[in-house]
């Protein structure tokens, strides 16, 4: 049993321990950035790129990220896409003997498709679609037995974004659908994410958190328990509709997607003020993916949730860490101690 299994145990016990708050490093962006993905490099443009337009790092190093977090041995989760589940897990069997849980997007919607010059996230209602295969993301190939061991992983993301337009949410709704029933033959466990509207639903922004958590109760009240969700990942609306949906029922565990990068306090005061009004799990991408050094910024939000310092402390004492290894911080202290307007969204 690895250390999620035994987090999530516990979670449905009742624990509110700090130890028990799952973290997970999502390091599936190539299934929304592509090239993008692995964050930026400056000093080695080429072909004519400038800093805005290119040097980007390569898979290689993206993989070799990826490969130190396991290292670290910090995080419950790491989320990746089909293709690096083949080679960290299935190849290099990096996760056989790690008590850190392999996970792969099991389902990439429109409005993930974060590519240049792309309108899918924010002009166009989200659309469902697959890319991975249960079977490939579980053992690299197509199979019809799926009771034996696998090296891949067992756990997936499904995402689900409603946007008050009854024909793309009837569809979102019917491949989910099937989803559960391929997943449940199949052995596969998985998380869902709801995002909010990717586009204008027609409603006051006040009401958004509403419409959301209705949907969620609403979806997994047909649901019995070999079909449901191991928790739950959504944006962060507020204390207010976080403790609503928490309260509504104990048995679910809720957690938060940490959105775009901003500044070190954002991520920091994030995972705080989640954990505070009932989260359970945070999984952030960007906001660890983008940092000065991932590693330091992992160690840090695992420390705030845990109670050993706080929020601005904790910025602080990361800009000492990056001080200490010569990284040249990306922000000021003084900008990096300020909160900024977080959107909730994939891109």
């Amino acid at each position: 049993m690895k250390r999620l299994d035994r987090k999530l145990a516990n979670l449905r016990n009742g624990s509110t321990a700090s130890g028990d708050f799952i973290i997970a490093d999502a390091k599936d962006a190539d299934m929304a950035f592509g090239i993008t993905a692995p964050g930026p490099q400056p000093g080695s443009c080429r072909h004519g790129y400038n800093e805005s337009e290119g040097c980007w790092k390569t898979l290689t190093q993206y993989r070799e990220q990826i490969r130190a977090v396991i290292t670290q041995d910090i995080v419950d989760i790491v989320l990746l896409s089909a293709s690096n589940v083949e080679q960290l897990g299935i190849k290099e069997r990096l996760f056989e003997h790690s008590d850190i849980t392999p996970a792969a997007r099991a389902n990439d919607t429109s409005d993930v498709w974060a590519v240049r010059g792309g309108k899918y996230p924010t002009e166009h209602p989200s659309r469902s679609f697959r890319s991975a295969t249960l079977d490939h993301i579980k053992y690299g190939r197509l199979t019809d037995d799926h009771s034996r061991p696998f090296t891949g992983a067992d756990l997936g993301l499904y995402s689900i974004t409603f946007t008050n337009n009854i024909d793309w949410d009837y569809k979102a709704l019917q491949d989910f659908h099937d989803f559960r029933i391929e997943a449940e033959r199949k052995r596969f466990r998985y998380f869902l994410e709801v995002f909010n509207p990717n586009v204008n639903p027609g409603i006051p922004d006040k009401k958004v958190a509403a419409f959301l958590n209705d949907h969620i109760i609403r979806t997994l009240a047909g649901v019995t328990d070999a079909g449901r969700p191991v928790f739950l990942k959504i944006p962060y609306n507020g204390p207010g509709p976080l403790e609503e949906l928490v309260a509504y029922d104990s048995n679910m565990v809720v957690g938060i997607l940490g959105g775009s990068a901003g500044t070190t306090l954002d991520a920091f005061q994030l995972i705080h003020d989640a954990r505070k009004h009932g989260a359970r799990v945070a999984l952030f991408g960007r906001k660890i993916n983008l940092s000065e050094c991932p590693l330091a910024f992992i160690e840090f939000l695992r420390r705030v949730v845990d109670g050993e310092i706080t929020p601005p402390d904790a910025v602080k004492a990361y800009h000492g860490v990056l001080q200490q290894t010569g990284i040249r911080p990306q922000r000021s202290l003084q900008q990096d101690l300020q909160l900024t307007t977080n959107k909730m969204s994939y891109r």
